[in-house]
């Protein structure tokens, strides 16, 4: 079923064209990425399907019915009520439902309305109707629901009383999301839903998102998550649309084959145009040839003539370099506490860095990863044990926020101010490699955009030439073409890395370590971020394995000795397990729900009813049967993460 269609849109800002004739189409269980630069016009499209903005030309259409939910970047849910009394409103129909059949219990257990046969009936008939769609519309389970979500959005450890208004803006974005996913509309569109997502996060929302019944059109720059979700790739670029089918990854291949094969007709027919022309040339003042040289003369005329293929936009051009080499030792953290105010949020932290080593820095929202950043370039204080630098380091340190570029001045002066030696035609250079060129270096600071501020924030980072760089999330902000240049400038580094990112596809590139932080300590793993998940997979299912077996205080080594097929085998057997008793599970689901609609019409049967004993009877196994219900609709969710 068509769910959307927008035809010949067009859009301008004053009397820029930001958007033309724009075609795109979503039907039921689409799933579209929407990329493109940053200032491609993404989010105005966006908010124009939305109906949040206007558009200048062009149609968008869509049946009555069909219902959209969208998520802005960094929308914060504002409200005064508590997380679960605000989860709770998006059920407000169905609990007025459950409200309403109450209320027709009540009335069909009054003495009079069961004297009356013919007004019991209708009341029983109205019942019937509202229990079915009660059913239906998951009245038995949005309370799970709910839980499920906030669960896999990483509220699991929260008091669910706790008032919104008292959460951070990160955690209030997690809140807006988790509303839109309860809602569940037709089409629902996110623009940069992973803001604020850790890894794990990241996950459940995959696997949440494949399983959606509706259409899904996102805008995002994680690599990772649009190949795990999408299955249709638009691109807006140069003001105009192109629709790719397949994820993330299979979308660059196509372009680059078009790319190539457009050039190819391109070149093949510019060759045809210029042996036309030159046998024109020498054969058309003859007159033995001059026919022939004539009707060639129109073929020209006539050609459909191809334009040169345009290619990618200009993208950032950049390398970081260093001034002097550091010591084989660049850094030793030992015992360490980090926090704020003398309230540590980690502590027992060692790790040791050497020379050339690019570590990941991974772990929930929240831990401290970027309070440990702060404590390395000391604008923050350890809370105990020590930071020790190496010999001849440098340091270049990159905040995500980028707090620092909040001046007033000129992008120009602004790198301009800190490195004066150098001339403005070098400045401009530096810039114009960050796609600062004409006019943009004139901008002021505090006006520029996330991705400009991020850019701007790398040319100061490149002009330092420090020996080892700490980045905390370098990819926020940055559109994915920019993301690219970036990670083939650091993996070309000849210095020592230590990054923050939630970026997968980002830490597989560039990690030579993955370095996980807890709330006591940290796990070192040697390989990039699929090494260091299939190592956590391996280590939760022998945990498991363990587990159940009651095999308990088995050391490293013992586990080491376990072999590649034995290790397979008992992830397979796990995994039957698992699926075995999500049947079960979804089976005992299914009578509960009958036998709650069975104690239902029990309790509205006149006999049953003048039996007080029976009907106490009855009452108690319906609130045991739903009860358990509950229980086992948890526990589902949990099992078909």
């Amino acid at each position: 079923m068509i769910l959307l269609q927008v035809n010949q849109l067009a859009k301008y800002y004053g009397a820029d064209l930001i958007l033309s004739n724009i075609k795109l189409e979503l039907q039921t269980r689409d799933r579209a990425a929407l990329v493109g630069r940053n200032g491609a016009g993404k989010s105005t499209l966006l908010k124009i399907i939305a109906g949040h903005l206007s558009h200048d030309g062009g149609e968008v259409m869509k049946p009555k019915d069909v219902t959209i939910g969208y998520l802005a970047q960094n929308t914060g849910l504002e409200s005064s009520l508590s997380i679960w009394e605000e989860m709770l409103t998006v059920f407000d129909s169905l609990r007025h439902m459950e409200s309403t059949l109450r209320q027709l219990e009540q009335q069909m257990a009054n003495p009079d309305v069961l004297k009356d046969e013919t007004k019991y009936e209708r009341i029983l008939k109205e019942y019937d109707h509202l229990q079915v769609k009660f059913k239906e519309l998951g009245g038995y389970q949005y309370e799970a629901d709910i839980r499920s979500v906030l669960h896999g959005l990483n509220f699991h450890s929260f008091d669910h009383s706790t008032p919104i208004s008292t959460l951070s803006g990160g955690q209030k974005t997690r809140l807006a999301l988790g509303k839109l996913l309860l809602k569940k509309p037709d089409i629902l569109i996110l623009d940069e839903p992973t803001n604020h997502l850790d890894i794990d996060t990241l996950s459940w929302l995959e696997q949440y998102l494949q399983g959606y019944e509706g259409a899904i059109l996102i805008v995002s720059h994680d690599r990772y998550f649009l190949d795990k979700v999408v299955n249709q790739v638009y691109e807006i670029s140069r003001k105009q649309i192109q629709k790719f089918p397949g994820n993330y990854s299979a979308y660059l291949v196509q372009k680059a084959e078009n790319y190539e094969r457009d050039m190819k007709q391109f070149e093949k027919q510019q060759d045809e145009i210029s042996k036309l022309q030159d046998f024109i040339q020498r054969n058309l003042a003859r007159a033995s040839t001059t026919k022939r040289a004539q009707s060639r003369r129109k073929t020209l005329e006539k050609m459909d003539r191809l334009d040169r293929p345009m290619g990618d936009e200009k993208s950032a051009s950049f390398s970081f370099s260093i001034e002097k080499q550091s010591g084989n030792d660049v850094l030793a953290v030992d015992s360490l506490a980090v926090g704020y105010g003398g309230s540590k949020v980690s502590e027992h932290i060692s790790f040791h860095v050497t020379r050339g080593e690019s570590i990941a820095l991974v772990g929930p929202n929240g831990i401290g990863k970027s309070t440990l950043l702060k404590t390395i370039v000391n604008k923050l204080p350890a809370l105990s044990g020590q930071v020790r630098n190496g010999s001849n380091l440098a340091i270049g340190y990159y905040d995500q926020e980028q707090a620092e570029l909040t001046s007033n001045k000129r992008v120009l002066n602004e790198l301009w101010d800190e490195y004066p030696l150098h001339s403005e035609k070098d400045i401009r250079t530096v810039l114009g490699n960050f796609l600062f060129s004409g006019d943009d270096v004139l901008k002021i600071v505090s006006t520029l955009s996330g991705g400009e501020k991020a850019r701007l924030a790398l040319s100061k980072l490149m002009m330092q030439r420090a020996n080892l760089l700490i980045l905390d999330e370098p990819t926020n902000h940055l559109d994915l073409d920019s993301k690219e240049v970036l990670e083939n400038a650091l993996i070309d580094y000849p210095g020592t890395i230590l990054f923050v990112s939630h970026d997968r596809y980002f830490i597989n590139r560039i990690a030579t370590r993955v370095l996980e932080l807890s709330r006591d300590g940290s796990t070192d793993y040697l390989g990039d971020y699929d090494y260091y998940v299939e190592k956590k997979l391996e280590m939760a299912e022998l945990e498991a394995l363990e587990s159940s077996s009651s095999i308990k205080n088995t050391t490293a080594a013992d586990s080491g000795e376990r072999t590649a097929y034995q290790q397979d085998k008992e992830s397979k057997k796990l995994e039957r397990q698992r699926k075995r008793r999500l049947e079960e599970i979804e089976l005992k689901i299914e009578e509960l729900e009958e036998d709650i609609q069975r104690y239902d019409e029990q309790l509205c049967d006149p006999v049953i009813f003048q039996d007080h004993e029976k009907v106490l009877e009855i009452t108690k196994l319906n609130d045991n049967a739903k009860e358990l219900l509950e229980q086992l609709m948890e526990e589902w969710s949990l099992f078909a993460e």
